[in-house]
């Protein structure tokens, strides 16, 4: 990766105010991540784009906003160049069509309006991706191992997932579950179906996942047959939650567990860290924690595997 090259990052918390699924930590995440990347990556603040769903707030996290600014991310990027994408906010899963699937579920991000991003837009977004460019996505919410859909598994599913530890901090899933995804829905649509496909084509239109908008056997024209450049630093299992602390919960301060826990590493090496020794490293202070039921997780070629995280320069 050739220094010098653009950085460019989209940051977006999701906090979810005034409702039944509101989390605390999720602005806190990235806005700790914004500081992280200008002074430690050398990321231009010019060209990280943070959307939150704060009060007040001029763009916020939908799901059409997202996809907006991860395309136009990509649109300007060029062989070597760095780009980042950070989610903090609930994730769900979803009944999966492809067969064989090992949960027989696929696995989406929640943007503030609930029109999901899947798995399968984070593989279309990955194989836009010009050669030679990278796109690192780390993302704090529940069932996000597998998130790039068909991306390489480097550190996964954990077998030992019995919790031996009686004293596993107080805090809130970042999950909502489907039954109350396709609830919402329908409450919007006034259609009744348990086909949530349905649902967001009704209400989305065209700023639904693709999941929804492509026939099942266009779908598999986004395999990803070669090694690709996409790196998925997850913050649990695909059949895990990941934790939000709020202010009662995370002494004083509201934060996502994963989060924290790769901010807290980060601090405490300075100098380059593979993006497998940075996942490995954020399992150890989860653990520690307390956390035994959330096993971040990596996805990624074999060479990203071992690629320093972010393309840290010596010099930083």
């Amino acid at each position: 990766m050739d220094e010098g090259k653009k950085r460019m990052a989209v940051l977006v918390g999701c906090n979810y105010p005034n409702s039944r699924n509101e989390l605390h930590g999720c602005i806190n995440d990235v806005l700790t991540m914004k500081e992280v990347l200008v002074k430690r990556f050398g990321f231009d603040p010019s060209h990280v784009q943070l959307l939150t769903d704060a009060p007040g707030s001029m763009v916020l996290p939908t799901g059409a906003n997202i996809k907006k600014a991860l395309g136009h991310m990509i649109d300007q990027a060029e062989a070597g160049d760095v780009l980042f994408f950070h989610y903090s906010g609930h994730g769900t899963r979803i009944p999966s069509a492809k067969p064989g699937h090992p949960f027989r579920q696929d696995e989406a991000i929640v943007p503030c309006d609930f029109n999901l991003i899947t798995d399968l837009d984070f593989r279309q977004l990955v194989n836009r991706l010009p050669k030679g460019a990278s796109l690192t996505i780390l993302s704090d919410s529940c069932h996000s191992g597998g998130l790039i859909d068909r991306e390489k598994e480097q550190i996964g599913p954990n077998a030992a997932t019995t919790n031996n530890n009686p004293k596993v901090p107080s805090h809130s899933p970042k999950a909502i579950p489907f039954e109350s995804i396709l609830q919402h829905l329908s409450s919007l649509t006034n259609i009744s179906t348990s086909d949530i496909g349905t649902h967001f084509l009704e209400f989305f239109g065209s700023d639904a996942s693709l999941k929804f908008r492509l026939p099942p056997l266009e779908r598999d024209l986004f395999e990803s047959i070669n090694a690709d450049e996409g790196i998925l630093l997850s913050g649990c299992q695909a059949n895990e939650t990941s934790a939000d602390m709020s202010p009662h919960e995370g002494g004083g301060r509201s934060y996502g567990a994963f989060s924290n826990a790769v901010q807290m590493v980060l601090k405490e090496h300075s100098g380059q860290l593979s993006n497998k020794q940075l996942v490995m490293m954020a399992r150890d202070v989860l653990q520690a924690q307390g956390f035994e039921q959330q096993h971040p997780c990596l996805y990624c070629s074999d060479q990203n595997a071992g690629s320093t995280f972010l393309w840290q320069p010596d010099q930083c």
